[in-house]
């Protein structure tokens, strides 16, 4: 199958292309720079900006599936204003859509979000929910997956975790109750190419007690009679094994450089007043969005894993993916 990875060169998209080309696809990634990214030897690259129609329209000529990652990170508040959501996840994804459409383009995977409404409490989840619905609307066989904070090597989340919240003396906003659901990228990216390639779980094996479950590739692409994607036409929310307070997760993230964590509570209304006032200052990294976003939890209380044919219990933890002995904190 040939496959445009746009955001192909960042932290999903480096992993998913490599994922994709030892599955033995030929993969192609999209990018404003591709520069000197470490990617699979056989990954290809090309230049272009989502967020510009004309400069990614070629690259969707001969392609059999495209797979969208181009993010901005809600962690940080980004260059140019929180209006640079719309534009780069709407207005990104709708030229990706335009573009499939005209060359034909079978699949469509979007990357969204946990959260993602169009009508949300941040510019990013609304941003992500209109995307969702561009998406949808769309002639292309399309899935959305909505996964969790991810992490892994070259993840931001752990390292934002560790800006946010500094070891020794911790002043949290609700002093770090704000949930979320990691998952490792190595079991995301997997889920992302089985649901490409139309994988399913076999018939459970009672001897079989490993992590990876055995699948069947129902849909490889090649021919038009081939069993129907099982994935088309569905939204997958994504979470991983365990449920953390960021609290618990600066605890891990700092237990893995032997740094204690003790956390003082900052009452939400007085950490609103100061990102708030912080995200007024010119080229401040955080904001009122920020703040906001630490109001809700980033979890999932209906785990799509299991369609992939993972438990819960089967996927990375983060305790596991940093060295930390949790007996030992």
């Amino acid at each position: 199958m040939n496959v445009l990875v746009t955001g192909g060169t960042g932290f999903v998209g480096r992993n998913l292309t490599r994922e994709l080309a030892e599955r033995g696809h030929d993969v192609t990634a999209l990018a404003r720079t591709p520069g000197e990214v470490d990617l699979h030897p056989e990954v290809e690259t090309v230049v272009g900006d989502v967020t510009a129609y004309d400069s990614i329209e070629p690259a969707f000529e001969g392609q059999d599936a495209v797979v969208n990652l181009v993010a901005l990170s809600p962690l940080f508040k980004p260059k140019g204003g929180d209006e640079q959501h719309m534009t780069v996840h709407l207005g990104g994804t709708r030229n990706c859509l335009q573009a499939a459409e005209a060359h034909g383009v079978d699949r469509f995977v979007q990357m969204s979000a946990l959260g993602a409404d169009p009508d949300g409490p941040t510019h990013y989840i609304r941003a992500k929910g209109q995307a969702e619905e561009a998406v949808t609307d769309a002639d292309v066989d399309w899935t959305i997956f909505r996964p969790s904070v991810v992490f892994g090597d070259g993840d931001e989340f752990v390292g934002f975790t560790k800006l946010l919240a500094p070891p020794y003396f911790t002043p949290l906003p609700g002093g770090g109750k704000t949930r979320f659901q990691p998952i490792w990228i190595g079991d995301l990216v997997r889920m992302l190419a089985m649901a490409l390639e139309g994988e399913v779980p076999e018939a459970e094996d009672e001897d079989d007690d490993g992590p990876t479950p055995a699948i069947r590739r129902v849909d490889d692409g090649a021919d038009a009679g081939d069993e129907p994607n099982p994935h088309v036409g569905r939204t997958y929310a994504i979470g991983g094994p365990e449920v953390l307070t960021l609290a618990e997760v600066a605890e891990l993230a700092h237990a893995a450089d032997n740094k204690p964590v003790s956390v003082v509570n900052v009452p939400m209304g007085l950490a609103g007043i100061g990102l708030k006032t912080l995200g007024a200052l010119p080229g401040a990294p955080m904001g009122g969005d920020q703040y906001r976003s630490l109001k809700f939890d980033n979890t999932t209380a209906d785990n799509d894993v299991g369609v992939f044919g993972y438990d819960e219990a089967d996927l990375r933890t983060l305790a596991d993916y940093l060295g930390v002995d949790l007996d030992a904190i």
